[in-house]
């Protein structure tokens, strides 16, 4: 029985600044339903408030608490441990780590910085791990579908590239995190046998939730190409056209095991 529902954003709800064809309409569905719904985004080019403005324009009813995005999980992990970030990051998300108290200790928080990969930008993080600094990758992703319609590279290439030169791995925040699927299925308020997560993305998205113990759906919308599906195993859940399709699938699953 399926009781809570995980969305990705970008390519299963919308691309670039348009909704795609039925999200809306089963956005609905799954609330008229009483499913629990939780957002999970892996994007770091935006933060929570220009995110959450982006989907009320879009017409999602969303509200801060159902967002889930690696940079809030991060920012929570850094006050804990008492940490004061190198940011690595687009300029455009610095603000969710603003006003962060100086920690005794570093450490070097890497997202999609854009533009902002430069060899300097990448030398400076290098050199602070190799003085000792934590090291934390808000995501990990291959590409991502730009507002083109076309795939571009993600922050993964990057993360990749600082592990090898430090001889470090970095602590993942966002998909397929398992600690962020577990954080948003605790606040579903179900077992993550009972939650399904919907997405375009294979791995993080699909393959992550299974190792987490969720239903995977991957919708063959956004990033996804033919053949995705065959890449990981155990395979996805169910493969469907778009989101409509995949909220047919779990209100089949509301009513019976």
């Amino acid at each position: 029985m399926v009781k809570g529902v995980l969305l990705d954003l970008g390519g299963v709800v919308y691309v670039g600044d348009a909704v795609l064809p039925g999200a809306l309409e089963a956005l609905d569905r799954l609330r008229a339903a009483g499913l629990a719904l939780r957002y999970l985004t892996n994007t770091t080019r935006s933060p929570r408030r220009k995110l959450l403005a982006k989907l009320h324009a879009l017409g999602v009813s969303a509200e801060a608490e159902e967002l889930f995005m690696p940079a809030i999980a991060a920012r929570r992990y850094l006050e804990a441990q008492g940490l004061s970030p190198h940011l690595l990051v687009h300029p455009a998300l610095e603000e969710d780590f603003a006003g962060l108290p100086e920690g005794q200790a570093r450490a070097v928080v890497i997202g999609d910085a854009g533009e902002g990969f430069t060899y300097a930008a990448l030398n400076a993080a290098f050199r602070a791990l190799e003085q000792g600094a934590a090291f934390l990758a808000l995501a990990r992703n291959r590409s991502f579908q730009d507002d083109d319609g076309a795939r571009s590279l993600d922050a993964g290439a990057f993360v990749a590239a600082l592990e090898f030169a430090s001889q470090r791995e970095a602590k993942l925040f966002g998909k397929p995190a398992a600690d962020f699927f577990a954080a948003a299925v605790a606040s579903l308020g179900c077992a993550p046998g009972e939650a399904a997560m919907v997405g375009d993305d294979v791995e993080s998205d699909v393959a992550g939730a299974l190792v987490a113990g969720l239903h995977g759906v991957l919708v063959r919308t956004g990033k996804y190409r033919d053949g995705d599906e065959e890449a990981i195993d155990p395979p996805p859940s169910a493969v469907v056209d778009d989101l409509a399709a995949a909220v047919d699938w779990i209100l089949e699953r509301t009513d019976s095991d």
